[in-house]
């Protein structure tokens, strides 16, 4: 198994934070893994984004040229990633602000207004817990518990008190998927 996976960006979405929570799963499971993050010139604002490998076996390159998998957060990451994407891969987009159709037609597309679910979890900022969540149902690269684990790890003194809503994120996203699934 090995799973190859992009998460791009504005810079300030989480996608670092979403890349680092599924890298420490992912070593909590005894796995190997990969975390390379890339940043534009602006921290917040700029482009972000990361790839993530998780494999049962030694990865020879942290460098992902054609991903399997993608959470895309907004259409600048859409329009730079879908044409990487390999044959039968999967995109996982944050429809609040993505407001095209995707054009490969031999892709994977799960759509979810990510920004309005987390509003009414009740924080907008945990759109990318909703996006990891989503992934981790349908690829199961790590268990949704381990993920949940991992937010000790990032949430810590002040941020602790928002661990109870990314981990309600997660779920909320996995339940998303299973429906996505169900339907296919």
């Amino acid at each position: 198994m090995e799973k190859k996976l992009v998460i791009a960006g504005f810079g300030g979405q989480g996608v670092m934070l979403a890349g680092e929570l599924l890298a420490e799963a992912a070593k909590d499971e005894g796995k190997f893994v990969t975390f390379l993050p890339s940043y534009g010139p602006e921290m917040r604002g700029g482009t972000a984004n990361c790839d993530v490998i998780v494999s049962d076996k030694p990865i020879a390159s942290p460098v992902i040229a054609h991903p399997q998998a993608a959470i895309i957060m907004n259409l600048p990451s859409l329009d730079k990633f879908e044409p990487l994407m390999e044959k039968d891969g999967l995109l996982i987009l944050n429809k609040t602000l993505i407001p095209r159709e995707v054009k490969r037609t031999d892709l994977r597309v799960l759509q979810i207004d990510a920004q309005t679910v987390a509003r009414e979890l009740g924080n907008e900022k945990a759109t990318n817990m909703i996006l990891l969540g989503a992934y981790a149902e349908i690829e199961k690269p790590v268990k949704l518990e381990s993920l949940k684990n991992a937010l000790k790890h990032f949430l810590t003194g002040k941020k602790e008190v928002l661990i109870p809503l990314n981990e309600k994120a997660l779920e909320k996203g996995a339940e998303i998927a299973r429906e996505f699934l169900g339907g296919k």
